[in-house]
């Protein structure tokens, strides 16, 4: 499961939510953060995992300007745009990748990335609950598996963040600064416990 989204800390809980929920109905995220590896760029990166994974989840909602350079970041829409090319033009395999699309609010991508329109776009509102949810939902229906209920996921995911401060003490981490392959081993770890 590719997961494209933003990386800085004000999205982190997003990003934590989505990765914890793809955990918890049975799927592998993977992720550009996975390998720290100089020896490969980004971009080689990113079409690697891409063309290993069925699923990708594409979180289009950072596009504000940054305060330095007033310029929007662009990299969530280009990886979508791979994902979506590797569909179209990657043959039989590819052809079934299946996507999640998300931003932050309903129809608002449509005045920055017109070209989407008539995709289902999903909201989470900024809201790291609404965004597991909406991952559950959309993997109960693109893998026609059983999952556990989204509200369950839901309790779940809000129980793992209340306990994860003294979790990843206890595995000699800081709470809140977790490298992400070690989170995804507190996850696991938590989820199996």
């Amino acid at each position: 499961m590719f997961i494209n989204c933003p990386f800085d800390a004000d999205y982190a809980p997003i990003f934590q939510a989505i990765i914890f929920a793809v955990f918890a109905c049975g799927f592998r995220p993977r992720s550009a953060k996975e390998i720290d590896d100089a020896g490969n760029t980004r971009y080689e990166k990113i079409t690697r995992i891409i063309g290993e994974c069925r699923y990708g989840i594409h979180d289009i909602s950072r596009t504000e300007c940054d305060p330095l350079f007033n310029l929007p970041r662009f990299n969530m829409p280009f990886e979508l745009g791979l994902f979506l090319a590797a569909k179209q033009f990657g043959g039989d395999d590819h052809a079934k990748k299946r996507a999640l699309v998300l931003d932050v609010e309903p129809y608002r991508y449509q005045r920055f990335i017109s070209d989407l329109n008539g995709m289902d776009i999903t909201a989470h509102d900024g809201d790291p609950t609404k965004a597991a949810r909406a991952v559950r939902n959309w993997l109960a229906n693109v893998s026609r598996r059983r999952l556990t209920p989204d509200r369950e996921v839901a309790d779940l995911l809000f129980k793992f963040n209340t306990a994860l401060p003294k979790f990843a003490k206890a595995a000699g981490f800081d709470g809140h600064s977790v490298p992400y392959v070690d989170f995804e081993y507190l996850v696991t770890d938590w989820l199996l416990a």
